[in-house]
C-alpha cells in the first residue's frame, strides 16, 4: 500500500505539474481554458466562478459541459482516476478557430509557448526539487576532498557488471557494502586492494540493500586487462551532501542541467537502437518498473525520493518535446510545418495521425509493461499480495 500511495502521489504531481504549464501559458496568451481536471475522468465534481453573480456554482457528474459552462470562467474539476491531471483549451482540436480566445486564433509562437509550457514545467519541478534535495542534504558521489557538508558516507555498488561473481552471487546496484572479509565500513582504495591481496580465497561480503542486512560469499577472478583480482562491481563512496540554501538553489540548477543532457544521450541511444531493430532495451521501464521502483526509493528516504521524481520529471519532459504525434513534440512538429507551408496542416488529417500515434506509444507501454512483470515478478506479485 505504501508503494501504490507513493506512486500516486509522485505520477500526480508530474502530470499535474506539466498540465499547470499549459494552463498557465494559455491563460497569459487569453487563451480560453475550459476545464482543468485534477485526476482524469469520469468528472466526479467540479466547481466554477461565475463573476456577475459573485459565486461559484457546482458541476456534479461525468456530463459534457454546456456551451454557457464554457464561456465562463474556467471549470476546476476532480476526476475519479488520481493520477494527474489534464487540461481542456477552447480550439485545440479546432474548433472555432476565429474566436479572439480559441488555440487556433493565435500567432504560432503564443501556440508554441503553450505547447512547450508543459516540458518547461517538467524542468522547473526538476530544478526545484534538486535544489530541495541540496538544502536537506542529496545523495552524491563524493571524495576524501569534498568541501561540503557530506554525512552518511558510505560505499556503495554503482554498477554490477554481467557474466562477474558479483552477479552470479546475486549483488546489486545501490548495495551498501558493510563489510569485506575483515574490513569494516570500507572505503574504494582498500577494498580494492584487500580483493587483490586475498585473490586466491572465498571472500564472505556483508551489504546493506534498504533495511535488510545480506551477507554473500565471492571468490574473485583476475582480469587479464589489468592483471588485478576484482569481483565485477564498479563502486563509489556515497553521502548525503548538503548546501547553504543560497547555493542549493545553484546546485539544483546545474544538477538539472547535467541530468537533462544525459537524458537526452540515453534517449539517443534508445531510439537508435529501436531504429536499427535491436528492440526495446532492459534499462527501459514502464508504470509496473516506475512504480516498483518509486516504493524502493520512498524506503531510503525523503532525499532519495526528491532525487528520483526529478528525475523522472526530466525524463518526462524529453519523451513529451519529442516529434512523436499525440505527444507535445508532434503538435509542435505539426506547428513547424504548417508555418512552413504556410498554411496549416487539415485537423482531420492531424488528429487521425496523433491517434494512431497515441494507439501505438500505448502498444509499447504494454509490451514495455510485460518486460517489467518478467524483471520485477518478485517485487511485484509480492506488493500484490500485500494490497490484497
Amino acid at each position: 500500500m505504501f508503494t501504490l500511495i507513493t506512486f500516486i502521489i509522485v505520477l500526480a504531481l508530474l502530470v499535474f505539474s506539466h498540465e499547470f504549464g499549459h494552463f498557465i501559458v494559455a491563460r497569459k496568451n487569453g487563451i480560453k481554458v475550459e476545464e482543468f481536471g485534477f485526476g482524469f475522468p469520469p468528472r466526479l465534481f467540479g466547481v466554477q466562478y461565475k463573476p456577475e453573480q459573485k459565486k461559484f456554482i457546482w458541476i456534479f457528474g461525468n456530463r459534457d459541459l454546456t456551451e454557457e459552462e464554457k464561456a465562463d470562467d474556467t471549470v476546476y474539476s476532480f476526476n475519479l482516476v488520481p493520477l494527474g491531471g489534464f487540461v481542456k483549451i477552447k480550439g485545440e482540436d479546432g474548433e472555432a478557430p476565429l474566436a479572439p480566445d480559441s488555440f487556433g486564433s493565435k500567432p504560432a509562437w503564443r501556440r508554441a509557448s503553450v505547447l512547450a509550457a508543459g516540458v518547461a514545467m517538467n524542468i522547473i519541478l526538476a530544478a526545484v526539487l534538486l535544489s530541495v534535495g541540496f538544502i536537506i542534504g542529496m545523495p552524491q558521489v563524493v571524495d576524501d576532498g569534498a568541501v561540503v557538508a557530506v554525512r552518511d558516507r558510505h560505499l556503495t555498488i554503482i554498477q554490477v557488471l554481467p557474466d562477474t561473481p558479483a552477479k552470479v552471487a546475486g549483488l546489486e546496484s545501490g548495495d551498501k557494502i558493510i563489510q569485506i572479509g575483515e574490513l569494516n565500513n570500507p572505503e574504494v582504495t582498500a577494498m580494492q586492494d584487500y580483493i587483490n591481496s586475498n585473490k586466491d580465497q572465498t571472500l564472505s561480503i556483508t551489504v546493506k540493500r534498504g533495511e535488510e542486512e545480506i551477507k554473500k560469499e565471492i571468490k574473485p577472478v583476475i582480469y587479464p586487462d589489468t592483471g588485478k583480482a576484482g569481483i565485477g562491481v564498479a563502486i563509489a563512496t556515497v553521502g548525503l551532501v548538503k548546501y547553504p540554501w543560497y547555493q542549493a538553489i545553484y546546485e539544483g540548477i546545474k544538477a538539472t542541467g547535467w541530468y537533462l543532457k544525459e537524458i537526452i544521450v540515453a534517449f539517443y541511444g534508445l531510439i537508435s537502437a529501436l531504429v536499427v531493430g535491436k528492440g526495446v532495451s532492459s534499462a527501459v521501464s514502464g508504470p509496473v518498473g516506475i512504480a516498483t521502483m518509486t516504493g524502493e526509493v520512498a524506503r531510503l528516504g525523503w532525499s532519495y525520493l526528491l532525487q528520483f521524481t526529478a528525475m523522472l520529471s526530466l525524463n518526462l519532459a524529453v519523451l513529451n518535446i519529442l516529434p512523436i504525434p499525440a505527444l507535445d513534440g508532434g503538435r509542435l512538429l505539426f506547428l513547424v510545418i504548417g508555418k512552413i507551408r504556410r498554411r496549416p496542416i487539415s485537423t482531420k488529417v492531424e488528429q487521425v495521425i496523433h491517434s494512431v500515434g497515441f494507439m501505438l506509444l500505448m502498444l509499447l507501454v504494454v509490451i514495455i509493461t510485460v518486460k517489467d512483470l518478467r524483471v520485477f515478478e518478485g517485487a511485484f506479485f509480492h506488493f500484490i499480495n500485500r494490497l490484497f
